[in-house]
């Protein structure tokens, strides 16, 4: 079989696919994890903060030593990570020292291989020979989406059917997801960046000189920050603070959240360029700023849940949206460049949903006064539009 471009993007879907896996899976586990170990709502808060810190330290290294890597072998040993991670949420509580040591290393293991992945996936796709390449990295995040939703859905059905208490087995058979990504990336071409070379020792302080990257590094930041705060949260919000059954409450929070993400993703790849995304990224967080608005002041449930789900479509341009600016106003930045803003996002992965954790503990486990504070995030966005507009207009003076 002859394998071309067009593979190599559908083996990137998958990358994608699985990172969605080793970040969210979890999460619909919280409250298991709480009454089944006895672990706390802060220790399960930090449980996200430890996966989203391995990602950011594996976003670093990678930054460092992206061009000595061999591409192809580090993305096929980013899904072999996963697999181990996954599989290890089966037995690792059982047989380590405390249950939480277990899914600390589970966490750890499967975090490296969802960093390495966001880190060289994104280029990869922006390398391979094809069209509009901003439509083309929205609709390969929009495979995060897709998997998000996906674990949700399935994962809810084998709760129903199978039972909750079975969840170690189907731990192990979300780890099929990334053994297909990685006997996939041993086959398909893999392209290289049609940049200045990464190796150049140059490049890192050329990037930190400009001002625009900064801009993008805090966009990354929020854009992180503003998607997991909800992402992470929306099924624990939904049964202890709505008082909503587990099945219902990851079925329109967590889930519709997903789906609508996906959506907005698929609406701009699709659109063909002819939406302005600096205009798309504003209007995202203005919406996002009253979805979190709905979500921790509606006296309904039910609203508060949409609320919830709306979070999805409002952060679904963010993080590839900024990937994209990023790409076209600094082509020269290569594999470093991307890595750069993978840290900055997962960084904000990491600071939004831990702080909304610690802030819910300190006010009774109120998740609705965390959602309040996590409005800064989409508010420094749109700050960050403006002075990216600023700066590119005395750029062109």
């Amino acid at each position: 079989m002859n394998l071309n471009a067009k593979h190599t993007v559908r083996a990137s879907y998958i990358g994608y696919l699985t990172q969605a896996i080793t970040i969210n899976f979890a999460p619909l586990l919280f409250v298991t994890f709480e009454t089944t170990y006895g672990i706390s709502i802060g220790m399960i808060g930090l449980l996200i903060g430890i996966s989203f810190l391995t990602q950011l330290a594996a976003d670093f290294i990678t930054a460092k030593i992206a061009h000595r890597l061999n591409i192809r072998a580090t993305v096929i040993f980013a899904h072999i990570c996963a697999v181990i991670g996954m599989t290890g949420f089966a037995y690792l509580p059982d047989i380590m020292p405390t249950p939480y040591a277990g899914l600390v290393i589970a966490v750890v293991v499967a975090a490296v291989g969802g960093g390495i992945i966001e880190v060289f996936v994104s280029p990869i796709v922006e390398a391979a020979p094809t069209e509009n390449k901003s439509a083309q990295m929205s609709l390969l995040h929009s495979f995060y989406s897709w998997g998000l939703a996906g674990v949700v859905i399935l994962s809810t059905l084998f709760f129903t059917f199978v039972g909750i208490e079975h969840w170690r087995l189907l731990s192990a058979l979300w780890a099929i997801i990334p053994a297909i990504g990685a006997i996939a990336f041993c086959l398909v071409p893999i392209y290289k960046l049609e940049t200045a070379d990464v190796g150049d020792s140059d490049e890192p302080r050329s990037l930190v000189k400009s001002g625009i990257f900064w801009i993008f590094i805090i966009m990354m930041f929020c854009a992180g920050a503003a998607e997991q705060v909800m992402g992470q949260w929306a099924s624990s919000f939904a049964q202890t603070g709505l008082g909503i059954n587990k099945t219902a409450g990851d079925i329109l929070g967590p889930c519709l959240f997903a789906i609508l993400m996906g959506s907005a993703r698929v609406f701009y790849g699709r659109s063909d360029g002819r939406i302005r995304l600096t205009n798309f990224i504003a209007i995202s967080s203005v919406l996002c700023m009253a979805s979190y608005i709905i979500a921790a002041l509606s006296p309904v449930p039910i609203i508060s849940l949409l609320g919830c789900a709306l979070c999805g479509l409002a952060t679904g341009i963010m993080w590839p949206g900024t990937y994209s600016l990023a790409s076209s106003k600094m082509p020269w930045g290569g594999v470093r460049m991307f890595a750069f803003l993978a840290m900055a996002g997962d960084m904000g992965c990491l600071v939004g949903p831990t702080a909304a954790g610690w802030i819910a503990e300190a006010c009774n486990n109120k998740l609705q006064v965390a959602f309040l504070v996590s409005l800064v995030y989409p508010i420094l966005m749109i700050v960050m539009l403006f002075l990216g507009f600023s700066k590119r207009r005395k750029v062109n003076k």
